[in-house]
Protein backbone atom coordinates (compact mmCIF):
# COMPACT_ATOMS: atom_id res chain seq x y z
CA UNK A 1 0.00 0.00 0.00
CA UNK A 2 2.88 2.11 0.34
CA UNK A 3 4.38 1.59 -2.81
CA UNK A 4 1.42 2.70 -4.19
CA UNK A 5 0.81 5.84 -2.40
CA UNK A 6 4.28 7.03 -3.92
CA UNK A 7 3.56 5.94 -7.45
CA UNK A 8 0.13 7.62 -7.31
CA UNK A 9 2.24 10.90 -5.76
CA UNK A 10 4.18 10.87 -8.41
CA UNK A 11 1.57 10.50 -11.02
CA UNK A 12 -0.17 13.55 -9.49
CA UNK A 13 2.81 15.72 -9.11
CA UNK A 14 4.08 15.13 -12.52
CA UNK A 15 0.34 15.87 -14.16
CA UNK A 16 0.38 19.31 -11.99
CA UNK A 17 3.77 20.33 -13.10
CA UNK A 18 2.77 19.64 -16.86
CA UNK A 19 -0.60 21.17 -16.51
CA UNK A 20 0.28 24.22 -14.67
CA UNK A 21 3.88 24.90 -16.67
CA UNK A 22 2.84 24.33 -19.87
CA UNK A 23 -0.90 25.47 -19.59
CA UNK A 24 1.57 28.82 -18.72
CA UNK A 25 3.30 28.75 -22.03
CA UNK A 26 0.50 28.33 -24.24
CA UNK A 27 -1.67 30.59 -22.46
CA UNK A 28 0.69 33.70 -21.63
CA UNK A 29 3.47 33.51 -23.36
CA UNK A 30 5.67 35.56 -21.19
CA UNK A 31 8.60 34.39 -20.34
CA UNK A 32 9.17 35.40 -16.40
CA UNK A 33 5.46 34.05 -15.87
CA UNK A 34 6.52 30.43 -17.37
CA UNK A 35 9.36 30.39 -15.26
CA UNK A 36 7.48 30.95 -11.96
CA UNK A 37 4.42 28.97 -13.08
CA UNK A 38 7.25 25.82 -13.25
CA UNK A 39 8.85 26.80 -9.97
CA UNK A 40 5.06 27.30 -8.28
CA UNK A 41 4.30 24.07 -9.23
CA UNK A 42 7.45 22.60 -7.76
CA UNK A 43 6.61 24.59 -4.13
CA UNK A 44 2.98 22.77 -4.70
CA UNK A 45 4.52 19.23 -5.21
CA UNK A 46 7.17 19.67 -2.65
CA UNK A 47 4.85 20.62 0.01
CA UNK A 48 1.92 18.73 -1.17
CA UNK A 49 3.35 15.11 -1.86
CA UNK A 50 7.19 15.06 -0.83
CA UNK A 51 5.89 13.34 2.31
CA UNK A 52 4.58 10.67 0.49
CA UNK A 53 7.30 9.79 -2.50
CA UNK A 54 10.04 13.00 -2.33
CA UNK A 55 8.41 14.88 -5.00
CA UNK A 56 10.63 13.23 -7.92
CA UNK A 57 7.95 14.05 -10.47
CA UNK A 58 11.05 13.80 -12.87
CA UNK A 59 12.76 10.88 -15.04
CA UNK A 60 15.77 13.20 -14.64
CA UNK A 61 15.92 13.43 -10.80
CA UNK A 62 14.84 9.56 -10.05
CA UNK A 63 17.93 8.64 -12.31
CA UNK A 64 20.11 11.01 -9.76
CA UNK A 65 18.81 8.92 -6.65
CA UNK A 66 19.07 5.93 -8.72
CA UNK A 67 23.25 6.39 -9.15
CA UNK A 68 23.27 7.75 -5.95
CA UNK A 69 22.08 4.46 -4.11
CA UNK A 70 18.88 6.82 -2.97
CA UNK A 71 16.48 4.48 -4.34
CA UNK A 72 15.88 0.65 -5.49
CA UNK A 73 15.95 0.02 -9.54
CA UNK A 74 12.30 -1.26 -9.52
CA UNK A 75 11.19 2.41 -7.49
CA UNK A 76 13.43 4.33 -10.08
CA UNK A 77 11.33 2.17 -13.12
CA UNK A 78 7.88 2.36 -10.99
CA UNK A 79 8.47 6.11 -10.41
CA UNK A 80 9.68 7.26 -13.77
CA UNK A 81 6.30 4.92 -15.35
CA UNK A 82 3.98 6.97 -12.87
CA UNK A 83 5.75 10.26 -13.95
CA UNK A 84 5.61 9.86 -17.76
CA UNK A 85 1.52 8.48 -16.78
CA UNK A 86 1.02 11.65 -15.15
CA UNK A 87 2.69 14.02 -17.93
CA UNK A 88 -0.08 12.42 -20.47
CA UNK A 89 -2.68 12.84 -17.86
CA UNK A 90 -1.60 16.71 -17.44
CA UNK A 91 -1.13 17.45 -21.07
CA UNK A 92 -3.99 15.41 -21.76
CA UNK A 93 -6.15 17.64 -19.43
CA UNK A 94 -4.58 20.60 -21.05
CA UNK A 95 -5.63 19.69 -24.26
CA UNK A 96 -8.81 18.98 -23.01
CA UNK A 97 -9.17 22.37 -21.54
CA UNK A 98 -8.06 24.67 -24.95
CA UNK A 99 -10.22 22.25 -26.86
CA UNK A 100 -12.70 24.33 -25.75
CA UNK A 101 -11.15 27.89 -25.99
CA UNK A 102 -10.62 29.41 -29.34
CA UNK A 103 -6.73 29.02 -29.03
CA UNK A 104 -6.69 25.73 -30.76
CA UNK A 105 -4.87 22.59 -29.90
CA UNK A 106 -1.56 22.78 -31.97
CA UNK A 107 0.51 24.19 -29.04
CA UNK A 108 0.94 22.46 -26.09
CA UNK A 109 4.21 23.75 -24.99
CA UNK A 110 6.63 21.21 -26.33
CA UNK A 111 9.97 21.18 -26.59
CA UNK A 112 11.98 21.74 -30.16
CA UNK A 113 15.36 23.14 -31.92
CA UNK A 114 15.31 25.10 -35.21
CA UNK A 115 12.00 25.97 -36.22
CA UNK A 116 10.72 24.98 -33.03
CA UNK A 117 12.86 27.19 -31.06
CA UNK A 118 12.65 31.12 -30.56
CA UNK A 119 16.23 31.02 -31.31
CA UNK A 120 16.33 28.65 -33.71
CA UNK A 121 19.10 26.87 -31.86
CA UNK A 122 20.29 23.85 -33.43
CA UNK A 123 20.36 20.32 -32.71
CA UNK A 124 23.73 20.15 -31.19
CA UNK A 125 23.22 23.64 -29.34
CA UNK A 126 19.92 22.08 -27.62
CA UNK A 127 21.06 19.13 -26.65
CA UNK A 128 24.54 20.96 -24.93
CA UNK A 129 21.63 23.49 -23.08
CA UNK A 130 19.50 20.95 -21.85
CA UNK A 131 22.67 18.93 -20.34
CA UNK A 132 24.34 21.87 -18.90
CA UNK A 133 20.59 23.15 -17.60
CA UNK A 134 19.76 19.82 -16.46
CA UNK A 135 23.25 19.27 -14.70
CA UNK A 136 22.55 22.27 -12.68
CA UNK A 137 19.10 21.64 -11.55
CA UNK A 138 20.12 18.03 -10.33
CA UNK A 139 23.19 19.28 -8.73
CA UNK A 140 21.42 22.02 -6.27
CA UNK A 141 18.72 19.12 -5.73
CA UNK A 142 21.46 16.49 -4.69
CA UNK A 143 23.20 19.47 -2.45
CA UNK A 144 19.53 20.78 -0.71
CA UNK A 145 18.28 17.20 -0.01
CA UNK A 146 21.18 15.87 1.47
CA UNK A 147 20.84 17.50 4.56
CA UNK A 148 17.85 16.49 6.74
CA UNK A 149 17.70 19.93 8.21
CA UNK A 150 17.41 21.76 5.15
CA UNK A 151 13.48 19.95 4.87
CA UNK A 152 11.67 23.30 4.99
CA UNK A 153 13.57 25.46 2.60
CA UNK A 154 14.39 22.38 -0.19
CA UNK A 155 11.33 22.65 -2.28
CA UNK A 156 11.46 26.56 -2.01
CA UNK A 157 15.22 26.26 -2.96
CA UNK A 158 14.46 23.72 -5.98
CA UNK A 159 11.87 26.03 -7.66
CA UNK A 160 13.96 28.81 -7.64
CA UNK A 161 16.46 27.02 -9.42
CA UNK A 162 13.91 25.50 -11.74
CA UNK A 163 13.07 29.31 -12.45
CA UNK A 164 16.52 30.48 -12.92
CA UNK A 165 17.19 27.32 -15.85
CA UNK A 166 13.49 27.91 -17.44
CA UNK A 167 14.50 31.99 -17.74
CA UNK A 168 17.66 30.75 -19.63
CA UNK A 169 16.44 27.95 -21.46
CA UNK A 170 13.01 29.06 -22.69
CA UNK A 171 14.02 30.69 -25.69
CA UNK A 172 16.51 28.34 -26.62
CA UNK A 173 14.34 25.25 -26.37
CA UNK A 174 11.24 25.86 -24.22
CA UNK A 175 13.10 24.51 -21.42
CA UNK A 176 12.78 20.03 -20.79
CA UNK A 177 14.92 19.31 -18.03
CA UNK A 178 12.43 16.55 -17.54
CA UNK A 179 12.06 14.25 -19.96
CA UNK A 180 8.28 13.25 -19.10
CA UNK A 181 7.37 16.61 -19.40
CA UNK A 182 8.51 16.94 -23.30
CA UNK A 183 7.42 13.33 -23.69
CA UNK A 184 3.73 13.76 -23.36
CA UNK A 185 2.94 17.08 -25.50
CA UNK A 186 5.13 15.49 -28.55
CA UNK A 187 3.30 12.53 -28.84
CA UNK A 188 0.16 14.28 -28.59
CA UNK A 189 1.18 16.76 -31.07
CA UNK A 190 3.01 14.56 -33.46
CA UNK A 191 4.88 16.12 -36.68
CA UNK A 192 8.24 17.76 -35.81
CA UNK A 193 7.62 18.22 -32.17
CA UNK A 194 7.55 14.22 -31.54
CA UNK A 195 10.53 13.87 -34.33
CA UNK A 196 12.59 15.96 -32.03
CA UNK A 197 12.13 14.81 -28.95
CA UNK A 198 14.41 12.15 -28.49
CA UNK A 199 16.72 15.07 -27.47
CA UNK A 200 14.73 15.99 -24.67
CA UNK A 201 14.69 12.58 -23.66
CA UNK A 202 18.37 11.86 -23.57
CA UNK A 203 20.31 14.83 -22.68
CA UNK A 204 18.13 15.80 -19.56
CA UNK A 205 19.07 12.36 -18.47
CA UNK A 206 22.86 12.95 -19.86
CA UNK A 207 22.55 15.51 -18.07
CA UNK A 208 21.65 14.01 -14.74
CA UNK A 209 24.13 11.20 -14.76
CA UNK A 210 26.83 13.83 -15.01
CA UNK A 211 25.40 16.13 -12.27
CA UNK A 212 25.13 12.72 -9.90
CA UNK A 213 28.65 11.14 -10.66
CA UNK A 214 30.17 14.48 -9.74
CA UNK A 215 28.23 15.19 -6.61
CA UNK A 216 29.25 11.35 -5.69
CA UNK A 217 32.48 12.56 -6.18
CA UNK A 218 32.79 16.27 -4.85
CA UNK A 219 30.15 16.23 -2.07
CA UNK A 220 28.99 12.52 -0.98
CA UNK A 221 31.89 11.58 2.19
CA UNK A 222 33.61 8.33 1.06
CA UNK A 223 32.79 5.32 2.83
CA UNK A 224 36.20 5.68 4.48
CA UNK A 225 35.65 8.97 5.83
CA UNK A 226 32.15 7.96 7.18
CA UNK A 227 33.54 5.06 9.21
CA UNK A 228 36.12 7.13 10.96
CA UNK A 229 33.65 10.09 12.16
CA UNK A 230 31.97 6.82 13.30
CA UNK A 231 34.71 5.47 15.26
CA UNK A 232 35.68 8.95 16.66
CA UNK A 233 32.43 9.47 17.74
CA UNK A 234 32.32 5.83 19.91
CA UNK A 235 35.62 6.80 21.12
CA UNK A 236 34.44 10.02 22.32
CA UNK A 237 31.29 8.25 24.74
Amino acid sequence: MQNIKKYLAEFLGTAVLVLFGCGSAVLTGNLIVIAITFGLAIIIGAYGIASASGCHINPAVSLAMLINGKMSFKDFCAYVAAQIAGAFAGSGLLYAILSCTNRGTDNLGANGYEALSATGITMSGAILAEIILTFVFIYVILSITAKAENAKIAGIVIALTLVAVHIIGINLTGTSVNPARSLAPAVLLGGEALNQVWVFLLAPLAGSAAAACTYKLLAMPDEDESKTKVHRIKAKK
